[in-house]
């Protein structure tokens, strides 16, 4: 069985894509490629548990195995050593990426304290857009008796042949993006 977004993508997305945008075959629309989800734990030094963790409440919440990432620098005003795990990030592609993205749009997002919609403008110069969540109970997924301390985590959306931002705000919008009114 298909995710519902990725059937409704190829249904009635991509083709109000082409006509919106003047597009004269569909290999030219913007096309969501992956989301990648990243948690910092900056106390992961002092104390490892900490990073196990965010590992654990990481894979509940997108159903896959986190990578650790490390400090690529020393930074002494954060006491970051080279090296040390700093971090865990998932890179979620295919059926996978769909599910995710419905359950962050329609059960997490709403959630949210006050919430009022997302920033429009987190689009970097490609049309990819990053979100930013201070914390992580919001998923259903993760047992707030267990969640020793509340983390945020960055959750960006990489999109393929998305030229302007307009393009990327355009698809994660027919998405359910539930973007802020300026």
């Amino acid at each position: 069985m298909t995710a519902r977004l990725k059937e409704r993508y190829n249904k009635t997305i991509l083709p109000e894509l082409c006509k919106q945008f003047g597009y004269k075959n569909v290999m030219q629309a913007p096309k969501l490629e992956k989301i990648v989800v990243n948690m910092g734990v900056g106390d992961a030094q002092s104390e490892p548990r900490m990073l196990e963790n965010a590992m654990t409440e990481l894979s509940r919440i997108t159903g896959q195995k986190p990578s650790i990432r490390k400090a690529k620098k020393s930074i002494a005003g954060f006491k970051v050593r080279e090296g040390a795990k700093i971090a865990c990030m998932v890179t979620l592609r295919g059926a996978r990426m769909y599910e995710f993205m419905d359950r962050l749009f329609n059960i997490a997002i709403p959630r949210i304290r006050d919430f009022r919609g997302v920033a429009p403008d987190g689009f970097d110069g490609d049309g990819n857009y990053t979100l930013g969540i201070r914390e992580q109970t919001i998923f259903p997924e993760v047992d707030i008796t267990a969640v020793q301390r509340v983390r945020g985590m960055n959750v960006t959306f990489v999109i393929r042949n998305a030229g302007t931002a307009d393009e990327g705000r355009e698809l994660l919008r027919k998405f359910g993006m539930p973007f802020r009114n300026n």
